[in-house]
């Protein structure tokens, strides 16, 4: 591979997965100087032909593991279904690869923190692909924060309801594939109040199951040590707004819908004229995540200071006490 000077080389991606998510991921290079979706692996090599030829990418495998062993990337994007992230991503982090694991980052907690501990012993990047903590709103929202504009913040209120149809053969609701609503949709809502809030002193949930016993709604309360309160909620079968608060003493921000790919933000002010703050992600709105990766790892750095990996493992916390809430149990796959 052409090596540039430190800082500057052209990083290579490997994609593993070639699913919708990915399809969306890699139209978003277009738009990130110094990243290049470079390889593609699939179980099914087909189907990883397919997807090299559609989108351009000159290397295609039949399996995880010739992906994760070719010399000729630097970091490999996971966004196979949840029980198979934390197999791949050793996998990478075995051959010397950075990692970029769809949310949720794993399926168990315990899962999460073996793919963290194995990227910090080895010495190379790994991140949840928590894209929404990128978008410019939420990038000006923390701004308004920490400026002290909704003065000290008390609360986070918000819910992610999408309503599809139970069909318990679709990935979406299918236990084995890591299917319900809280490792889809809880994992936003939890991300969010991590982001502004830290990490909660307690939770209480409760919720609701599909015949087949996957999670099909739930509701969760998070208490944290400054008196601050999140109330959460998250559905796969109601219809919803999809929108989350920020509430301070001083005033609230309301992130509009859908909150976890937003456009707009209003900021409700004590004596002020709420004002919209309108800024529009660059392309699909991966850009910005693929950005951040690529210039940590051009700086060998091993962490984005945005989504650390220790917020990850809080939320993975947070997501496994809720599923326990509810009794449902999820095991992550060895690699196939």
């Amino acid at each position: 591979m052409e090596q540039r000077a430190a800082g500057e080389r052209t990083i290579r991606w490997g994609i593993a997965g070639p699913g919708r998510m990915a399809q969306n991921f890699v139209k978003d290079f277009v738009h990130v100087d110094g990243a290049e979706a470079y390889a593609v692996g699939s179980r099914n090599l087909e189907r990883a032909q397919a997807f090299a030829s559609t989108f351009g990418l000159p290397q295609a495998f039949g399996s995880y593991q010739e992906l994760c062993a070719s010399p000729d990337i630097d970091v490999v994007y996971i966004s196979t279904p949840h029980p198979q992230h934390k197999a791949i991503a050793l996998e990478a982090i075995r051959n010397g690869k950075g990692v970029l694991v769809e949310k949720a980052f794993a399926t168990t907690l315990a899962g999460a923190q073996e793919v963290v501990d194995a990227a910090r012993e080895a010495k190379v990047f790994a991140m949840e692909a928590m894209w929404t903590r990128f978008q410019p709103v939420v990038q000006a929202l923390h701004q308004v924060v920490d400026e002290g504009r909704l003065g000290t913040i008390l609360g986070v209120q918000g819910d992610l309801y999408a309503q599809r149809d139970f069909n318990p053969d679709d990935r979406l609701f299918a236990k084995e594939l890591g299917g319900g609503a809280l490792l889809d949709l809880g994992v936003y809502v939890l991300h969010f109040a991590q982001d502004f809030l830290g990490t909660p002193a307690s939770m209480t949930v409760d919720g609701t199951l599909y015949p087949n016993g996957v999670d099909a709604q739930a509701g969760m309360v998070l208490r944290y040590e400054t008196g601050a309160l999140a109330t959460l909620a998250v559905s796969l079968q109601a219809a919803g707004p999809g929108r989350i608060v920020v509430m301070g003493d001083q005033g609230w921000a309301e992130v509009k819908p859908r909150f976890h790919h937003p456009d707009r933000v209003v900021l409700h002010r004590k004596g002020v004229t709420p004002r919209t703050l309108a800024l529009s992600p660059l392309g699909i709105g991966y850009s910005h995540e693929i950005e951040e990766v690529t210039r940590c790892i051009q700086q060998g750095r091993t962490e984005s200071e945005i989504v650390p990996l220790d917020h990850t493992l809080a939320v993975m916390a947070q997501l496994e006490q809720a599923l326990n809430a509810v009794g449902v149990k999820h095991t992550d796959q060895p690699l196939g």
